[in-house]
């Protein structure tokens, strides 16, 4: 009876611990179902930055769609400032006489060829495009006998072919991996600096710079741009230097 006693504690015991093995595999099965392998994980990761690389080139697309819908609307506008100015003209005594108007009008026609036969190699410049443009609508003004409306446009294409011409001659020195804009930039100085002959410190200082000077920049290197003054003074700046006007 004795023995008996100890044989069935120590069944007991045996099925407790049989027990206890059961539910712990179960419990490691369950955890390990739950955990997922490298491979999935790394997957996971991969799908991830992808969609974060798909929103992002969405996002860049349509910041260009935005910046292209803002630049039509801009040059609408200013086609329509132009145009107001030109009929208030029309309203007014045409104090230019036709010759003078018919003599500016060629005069900036000759211009514009020469600068376009300078552009050949890179294709017509913006500045020659808005010269072009500037210059029918001042012939269509010519032909109402709009001298004064015709001659004020004509003096805007005038303008926009003295920008080529500079443009043009910023690039007769271009520096190793320099960027022209697209287009001329409006710049003015936001604090006394130095212009430099070359886009670094080490190149000599041409001239000084007061705070609220008027400039155009024609192309960048790094962090430095090559600008022009109104006095014709050429050169490179820093681009903390100035901001856009």
């Amino acid at each position: 009876m004795h023995n008996l006693g100890i044989y069935s504690g120590l069944g007991r015991s045996i099925l407790s611990s049989v027990f206890f093995l059961v539910l712990s595999a179960a419990l490691l099965s369950a955890c390990a179902g739950k955990t997922a392998p490298p491979a999935t994980l790394e997957s996971a990761a991969k799908q991830r930055a992808s969609r974060e690389q798909e929103e992002r080139i969405a996002e860049l697309q349509l910041h260009l769609l935005e910046q292209e819908t803002q630049m039509k609307e801009v040059q609408r506008k200013l086609d329509e400032a132009i145009e107001e100015v030109v009929r208030t003209k029309a309203k007014l005594h045409n104090l230019e006489s036709k010759a003078e108007a018919a003599s500016t009008m060629a005069e900036a026609e000759i211009a514009l060829k020469v600068l376009e036969a300078r552009m050949a190699g890179e294709g017509k410049g913006s500045e020659a495009v808005q010269a072009e443009h500037l210059l029918k609508m001042s012939l269509r003004e010519f032909e109402k006998q709009n001298y004064s409306g015709a001659l004020y446009l004509v003096n805007q294409a005038k303008d926009f072919i003295k920008a080529g011409e500079a443009r043009l001659k910023s690039q007769e020195h271009v520096q190793a991996g320099e960027v022209f804009f697209a287009t001329p930039l409006a710049l003015r100085v936001l604090r006394t600096g130095n212009v430099r002959e070359g886009p670094g410190l080490n190149f000599k200082v041409l001239f000084t710079l007061e705070k609220g000077t008027p400039l155009v920049g024609h192309s960048r290197k790094g962090q430095w741009v090559r600008i022009e003054d109104q006095k014709g003074r050429a050169g490179w700046t820093s681009y903390t230097l100035v901001e856009g006007r």
